[in-house]
């Protein structure tokens, strides 16, 4: 039976036909406009009815307190939160005196349509009063990736017979929030924090400036308007502290409607003056006003024409995979285009979950996409740690640890966690770092980068790991009382993933010491240091069970009872809301893949065989309470064999925003799952790897597809590859030749060349079991179909 969607299959856009009230929350996260500084939920015009107001501008923040039932030496005394700016989406309008609400009249039609090749937000509402009388709303809302600092909103009213319109278009800050729900990860709403600098009117447009208290942040918001109407138009504009208000008033006639062009500009500083950050944004507006709508409009298209011709990827076989891969890649697009030295957080900028916090999610899911499709946002992210270096450093040593310890959930690089288990105790974000920074070397081939931004990450990183870690009596080198991945197993030693990402720091830090010796020299790396980080890497403790054959996710964690799955209720996940976790962190029961991204991000330390073993092992007591872990399973599933398994679990991943499977979406989207779905298709059914030997394709498709093609940017070129049942089509569109593995064999293609190779079957795998009442949510809810 298949489940029917909230949204009509369209492979370049999500199309919304009706109006959900008990899905406005989620539908305002799918529909969230942003490019990396601005970020605006897709909330209706009118601004009522709403699940959750929201405009953000990224690491724009406030502190709140973090309370402690028993404090400890190092815990952080305050926390940030993303904060709802100043909203510059509203549009009031009365109809002959009727405020338009969809909740009250009638609503013959209502369509909203996120076009991702334009990145524009359109909707068409035909609406009649309670009075009777009919009107179409059209508008269309982009917010700029060519110009950071503006959005815009196109607004048209018309109607069949003569109408009286008053429009009040608005700046609206200090919004009135829903209360913060119950979920420990779920957001602090903070009430009216921005306080009043300014306001101003201008005859078409206003401004207001607020600040922060805790922060010492400063923010203004402006907006202008173009006004076509028919006959006598009337325009003024007041404001006050918190509300900038445009009022046009008209009446308009059958086949002359009112058209309103309204263009936004926001920008924020801890240093600029109030007066500055004014004349920033009145500049920009100005910039905007210049280019016109439609002007904006093709900038909007020439911008995502580039993006997709480097980074899109073709499904056939299933239109709702195919949808969902795009709207993926589009959203991670928005998360970090012009983010420009900020942070890519765990929701981008769609909603006000985790409080806008970064995670280690960033350089594990989102980066390696954009490495590959977007050099330069993924380039960003990086310089944003590189900035926060001296904080990282100053918590290594508050920590009693060299090198730098970065935080595990922040906002503008300090730390934000109180639960220092799952936070201080996970360090690995350090080498998640680290691998990011490797990563893009290995892709990008920018040598300048890793000269003035990598190494500095590299060595720090490094010297971490090798104060964390000691010798023990046989030699091991062991990195002991840590948190990995899988936050069910708190405070483990020698947690496989940690150790074998140390190992791969420690390794690229001497390296690329080695590279730039006089960059290395400034740092104050000597050969002495080299060696040690080598000699550590060499001796790192990789713990091994024999008697079960697979490996250990950390010391005799295979030792530990197996969670009673037979006797947890389904409405009993995920269970860290419904059990201590003292009984989590004692048995074998996996949040999130832990092991198994170790196998898909250091692949060579595993053989085949050890990966297959492993992954039929951890299966049986993973339950993805995460939604990071469905994608590593898909790539894994897929690499062992598990085809059909892969491709339950990429769809998974897929429809986790689009169908609201973890039931939080309307707090915002999960950036790292959408990239995730990147990493099934390419590095699952792709089989992409970096090994040793260089850029490496072990392709293969499970039955339910037809066809998979995908592009990358490696090294300045750009290379194209078809996947088929039975060959792989390599095409090097542009950049000097290329020579890489296919499923082991060497291949080189030349510029503008093609070569075909055939695929071989996959292996013959005995069927894996998941924890009972925790199989992909594809078989648990149904077949999503293949429209």
């Amino acid at each position: 039976m298949t489940r029917p969607g909230p949204f009509a299959v369209d492979p370049w856009a999500i199309r919304e036909e009706s109006v959900d009230l008990d899905r406005l929350g989620m539908s305002e996260a799918v529909f969230a406009l942003a490019n990396g500084h601005i970020g605006m939920r897709g909330n209706l015009d009118e601004g009522d009815p709403h699940g959750m107001p929201g405009t953000y501008l990224n690491s724009f923040c406030e502190l709140r307190p973090l309370p402690y039932a028993e404090g400890g030496y190092g815990y952080p005394e305050s926390g940030q939160a993303i904060v709802n700016v100043t909203n510059g989406k509203l549009f009031r309008l009365l109809v002959d005196d009727e405020p338009l609400d969809v909740r009250y009249g009638k609503t013959l039609t209502h369509e909203r349509v996120l076009d991702f090749r334009a990145g524009i937000l359109t909707r068409r509402l035909d609406w009649v009063s309670p009075a009777g009388t009919a009107i179409r709303l059209e508008t269309e809302r982009l917010v700029s990736l060519a110009q950071r600092s503006v959005a815009a909103i196109c607004y048209t009213v018309s109607a069949e017979t003569p109408v009286q319109l008053v429009v009040q278009s608005e700046l609206f800050a200090n919004e009135e929030l829903p209360p913060s729900g119950k979920d420990p990860r779920i957001e602090a709403a903070l009430a009216r924090p921005l306080r009043p600098e300014i306001h101003t009117a201008e005859p078409t447009g206003a401004t207001l400036l607020h600040s922060l208290d805790g922060m010492g942040l400063r923010m203004a918001a402006a907006m202008d308007h173009e006004v076509d109407g028919p006959g006598d138009v009337e325009i003024r504009s007041d404001a006050s502290e918190n509300i900038g208000r445009t009022t046009v008033i008209c009446r308009i006639q059958p086949g002359r409607p009112l058209r309103i062009i309204k263009y936004l500009a926001y920008g924020w500083s801890s240093q600029r003056s109030l007066p500055a950050l004014n004349d920033q944004v009145r500049a920009a507006l100005s910039a905007a006003r210049y280019r016109g709508w439609e002007g904006l409009r093709q900038e909007q298209r020439a911008y995502l024409d580039a993006f997709w011709e480097s980074a899109d990827v073709e499904v056939e076989g299933d239109g709702r995979l195919q949808q969902a891969v795009r709207f993926g890649l589009f959203h991670v697009l928005q998360a970090g285009a012009r983010a420009e030295g900020r942070a890519i957080s765990a929701k981008g900028l769609t909603g006000p979950g985790y409080d806008g916090h970064t995670f280690w999610d960033t350089e594990t899911f989102v980066l390696p996409m954009l490495s590959h499709t977007l050099p330069d946002a993924a380039a960003d992210a990086l310089r944003w740690r590189q900035l926060t270096l001296p904080l990282a450093e100053e918590r290594a040593e508050m920590l009693g640890f060299a090198g730098a310890a970065f935080p595990w959930r922040t906002i503008r690089g300090q730390e934000c966690s109180g639960y220092w288990p799952a936070g201080t105790a996970a360090l690995h974000v350090n080498a998640d770092i680290a691998d990011a920074v490797l990563r893009h070397v290995a892709a990008t081939g920018d040598e300048e980068f890793e000269r003035t931004v990598g190494i500095e990450l590299l060595t720090a990183t490094a010297r971490l790991w090798r104060s964390v870690g000691h010798y023990c009596a046989d030699g091991d080198f062991r990195i002991d009382g840590v948190t990995g991945p899988d936050e069910y197993s708190a405070l483990a030693d020698n947690n496989l993933f940690t150790n074998l990402m140390a190992q791969r720091n420690l390794r690229g830090a001497a390296d690329a010491c080695e590279r730039h010796p006089a960059e290395a020299a400034a740092l104050r790396v000597d050969s002495a240091e080299l060696a040690s980080w080598r000699a550590a890497a060499d001796a790192m403790a990789i713990p091994y069970d024999e008697k079960r054959g697979v490996h250990a996710q950390a010391q005799n964690f295979t030792e530990y009872a197996v969670w009673d799955f037979a006797g947890t209720r389904s409405d009993e996940y995920p269970l860290l809301l419904h059990f201590p976790y003292l009984q989590l962190y004692r048995m074998q029961v996996i949040k999130q893949a832990d092991l198994v991204l170790a196998m898909q991000l250091c692949p060579e330390a595993f053989t085949l065989e050890e990966k297959q073993r492993n992954f039929a092992y951890y299966e049986q007591i993973t339950v993805r309470d995460s939604s990071l872990s469905a994608a590593s399973q898909a790539v894994l599933a897929a690499e062992t064999g598990h085809l059909r398994l892969a491709y339950e679990y990429l769809c998974e991943t897929a429809m986790l925003d689009l169908h609201d499977l973890a039931g939080n979406t309307d707090h915002g989207l999960h950036i790292a799952a959408l990239a995730g779905v990147w990493s099934g298709i390419v590095l699952g059914f792709g089989g992409l790897r970096h090994m040793a030997a260089g850029l490496s394709f072990a392709p293969r498709l499970p039955e339910e597809l037809n066809r998979i093609t995908f592009m990358i940017r490696w090294r300045g070129r750009r290379l194209r590859t078809e996947i088929t049942p039975r060959e792989a089509r390599y095409r090097l569109l542009d950049g000097p030749d290329l020579e890489f593995l296919h499923h082991g064999e060497r291949l080189v293609v030349g510029a503008s060349e093609e070569v075909t190779a055939a695929i071989p079957p996959a292996p013959t795998v005995e069927p894996v079991r998941q924890p009972v009442g925790r199989e992909p949510l594809i078989r648990r809810l149904g077949d999503f179909g293949t429209a």
